[in-house]
């Protein structure tokens, strides 16, 4: 009976240590996830970006806020399966001076069941707020202010503008119904072919002609062309909803701005392909000039078919809009509301394909 008293007697000091030390442990975690926490008063912070940029739109606002929340997620995760992976290695270690294994808890169906659920509703939460950005980001309403038509080719953009509703007072149908008809109208035409028996006779293309690849696409009375000698510039208002519409007159292109923290494939027949080629972004938040690229490889001068954003505000895109319904072009426009005429985040590479690398056109 004396020898038991003194055992528990001799046990009360290690298990003192053990609680002091889970204490302690648990402090120094609280702590740390506190000061990472509060160290940020603004989600928008450089350290909690963890490596993205800040984005210029409400759309990639919400994917860094994501991005920074499922990464404090996961190092909070991290910090907790690690302090309890060397609280187990230090307390529960098998001690020199006792012949005593630690006490074992396998085959604890609780405590299995426990850290096997866990996972499940991380996974879960996770889904759950993924799926809400993503619908946000995802969605689009009727009669947005301006709608932008985007064409990929190799290797550069065409950008057409579509409509504009009230933009600093100007409202405009930018359609060319024109070329648009008569372009669907030659189509037509070559579906309705005969041979001299009277037999139809349609192209192989599901009925249009085999070198056919841009009746789907759009035309547009105000247009801003790129090429090698100079980058396309495409002007958009900042706090407007804005609407891209894209496709391919080629290959598989992919639409990138950085600053949108967000990028669309751009397919060649969007509506035969089944894809998706609308999107919506709520507003630009700001002013400035954007590099856009694209971000899906589409041969030998991929890495060369930039663009950029102009973000100007509401008052200097109507009047730069209305320049171009005048017949100015896309740099006399940009020069007639005071900016520059050029691209000024990127600049135009030199395409000789007789040269074996790319270096910068000195002359823009």
């Amino acid at each position: 009976m004396a020898h038991k008293a003194s055992e528990e007697i001799g046990a009360r000091p290690v298990r003192g240590r053990q609680g002091r030390l889970l204490r302690r442990a648990g402090l120094v975690v609280s702590l740390g996830i506190t000061a990472v926490l509060v160290s940020g008063c603004s989600i928008d912070n450089v350290w909690l970006r963890f490596g993205w940029p800040s984005g210029i739109t409400p759309e990639a606002a919400r994917m860094r806020e994501l991005w920074t929340w499922s990464v404090l997620a996961a190092l909070a995760m991290g910090v907790l399966v690690w302090g309890l992976t060397f609280w187990t290695i230090i307390v529960h270690r098998k001690r020199k001076d006792s012949p005593e294994f630690p006490r074992q808890t396998g085959y604890n169906v609780s405590l299995e069941l426990t850290y096997t659920a866990i996972p499940f509703v991380i996974i879960a939460v996770l889904f759950y707020f993924t799926v809400v950005v993503q619908n946000y980001v995802h969605e689009k309403t009727d009669n947005p202010d301006v709608t932008v038509d985007v064409t990929a080719f190799q290797w550069n953009w065409k950008f057409g503008y579509r409509g504009v509703n009230d933009v600093a007072g100007l409202t405009w149908d930018g359609i060319d119904y024109e070329r648009e008809a008569a372009n669907e109208q030659q189509v037509l035409e070559y579906a309705d072919r005969t041979d001299e028996e009277g037999h139809p006779q349609p192209g192989p293309l599901h009925g249009k002609p085999a070198n056919d690849i841009i009746s789907y696409l759009h035309y547009d009375k105000v247009e801003t062309y790129g090429s090698s000698e100079e980058i396309p510039v495409l002007v958009l208002p900042t706090g407007k909803r804005i609407e891209f519409q894209l496709a391919a007159a080629d290959v598989i292109h992919s639409f990138w701005v950085p600053e949108f923290l967000f990028k669309r494939d751009v397919m060649p027949n969007p509506k035969e392909n089944h894809s998706d080629n609308v999107f919506q972004i709520t507003e630009i938040e700001k002013e400035g000039a954007f590099v856009g690229r694209c971000a899906e490889m589409c041969g030998t001068y991929h890495s060369m078919m930039n663009f950029e954003v102009r973000a100007v505000s509401p008052e200097k895109f109507a009047q730069y809009l209305q320049a171009r319904i005048d017949g100015k072009t896309n740099g006399e426009a940009l020069e007639s509301i005071g900016e520059s005429p050029v691209a000024t985040s990127t600049y135009p590479f030199n395409t000789k394909r007789d040269l074996k690398s790319a270096s910068v056109n000195e002359s823009k």
